[in-house]
């Protein structure tokens, strides 16, 4: 289970154990190389009307332009450096958004167990949280055409075993949640995406832990969509946090807490597209729940626990992904080593579980559907994998595309 106990030290100087949930699989790491960031394929110029000729002789017959292939687009790659097994930064691959197949392009080295990843609204800079017991945060400047990528620095977090960050939607804060010490944090960001000093440190030091938990243990902090606050998701209290972001000074100031079921553990919230429900998955009690939220106060109400369709027992539900569209769902299950589909109703007021599918992988840990919602990506922690699926826009089924793509102690997996 990732997250629902106290962390222990771990091997090879790593310390969480998030990251030591069964043995980790490795695989061979790719060699660094520069890579360049890849953009949309060049249109073609477009035709003229011609008038008639007088008679000529027939023009031979012309064969059909064969479709043009669809540009690679760039796949970024979280891991573990300090595991037996791991990598040795983050991976760099690209992806065919059509069929969905991976090609891998190397290793941005100097990066410290980036095992979770993030990108700026511009698309220009990388950001990776660094989970080790001191913990930090990595900027990294995306190449252009022929440019390589640019590691612009490490600010530390303030807290130990930093697992989640994200972008303000105005670009200019950085957020990220300790997890070893239940705390978020706050950085600045710079015109050039660097990050500066962190500007605030919050620690949830009420309510109590929940059961089987010694502490707090902050999993996530993201934004809802309509930029007026931020949510911090915490395993160890079985709390949802909302904070007010003074958006000059980078500060926090705490105005509604939503609790779960002492136990459940939630781990990480995804919002609907229209702002008004999230989406909560509840790491140790097995379990999913439906919020509304309001953009005026920034209140969260946490609605009924519903099933994650893995059956009894536990499967340690990760993490939630919604279609653009709005009429899909996708759970990650890591113990079950499936994902779970759900038809979203009633505006997002609603899921209706679906069923599941194998994931073609151990462990899942994180998914993300590339931006045209057309594939989902798996990371597969234990197996070293990343699945990706073909979702069909319809129905919302989910088809594997080919085998899974090997990867070192997968845990993130960013579609750009």
């Amino acid at each position: 289970m990732s997250g629902g106990t106290e962390p222990a030290r771990g091997a090879r100087g790593g310390w969480s154990r998030r990251r030591f949930v069964g043995a980790a699989a490795g695989s061979a790491a790719a060699a660094s190389v520069p890579v360049r960031a890849l953009g949309s394929a060049p249109m073609e110029p477009a035709g003229t009307q011609v008038s008639p000729a007088p008679r000529s002789p027939e023009p031979a017959a012309v064969r059909p332009a064969a479709p043009r292939r669809a540009a690679p687009r760039p796949l970024f790659l979280g891991t573990y450096t300090s595991t037996e097994g791991g990598g040795t930064g983050i991976g760099l691959a690209t992806y065919d958004p059509v069929s969905g197949r991976i090609t891998g392009t190397g290793t941005l080295t100097g990066v410290a167990d980036p095992s979770y990843l993030a990108v700026h609204p511009d698309g220009r800079t990388l950001y990776a949280v660094n989970e080790r017991q001191d913990g930090g945060v990595t900027a990294v400047r995306l190449g252009g055409e022929g440019e390589p990528h640019q590691v612009l620095g490490t600010r530390g977090t303030g807290g130990s075993g930093p697992c989640h960050l994200s972008v303000h939607p105005s670009g200019r804060w950085l957020l990220s949640a300790n997890y070893g010490s239940g705390s978020v944090a706050v950085h600045p960001v710079d015109a050039s995406g660097a990050l500066g000093e962190r500007t605030d440190l919050v620690t949830h030091s009420s309510p109590a832990p929940g059961p089987g938990q010694r502490g707090p243990h902050a999993h996530q902090f993201l934004t809802s969509p309509d930029g007026g606050h931020v949510l911090a998701v915490d395993l160890g209290t079985d709390t949802v946090y909302t904070y007010g972001l003074d958006l000059v000074r980078g500060t926090l100031t705490e105005v509604s807490r939503a609790r779960t079921r002492p136990g459940a553990g939630p781990r990480a919230l995804t919002f609907h597209p229209g702002g008004r429900y999230a989406y909560l998955a509840d790491e140790v009690d097995n379990t999913v729940a439906v919020c509304a939220y309001s953009p005026a106060t920034g209140r969260l109400d946490i609605g009924e626990e519903q099933s994650t369709g893995t059956g009894a027992g536990t499967s340690y539900p990760a993490q939630f992904a919604v279609t653009g569209d709005s009429r899909f769902a996708y759970l990650a299950n890591r113990g079950d080593n499936s994902l779970t589909r759900y038809a979203v109703e009633a505006d997002g007021a609603r899921l209706r579980l679906l069923g599941t599918v194998p994931v073609a992988g151990d462990f899942p840990r994180h998914i993300a559907l590339s931006p045209d919602g057309n594939l989902l990506f798996a990371a597969n922690q234990r197996s070293s994998t990343v699945s990706v699926f073909q979702v069909d826009p319809a129905s919302g089924e989910l088809r594997l595309a080919g085998e899974p793509f090997a990867s070192p102690v997968a845990v993130c997996a960013l579609p750009l």
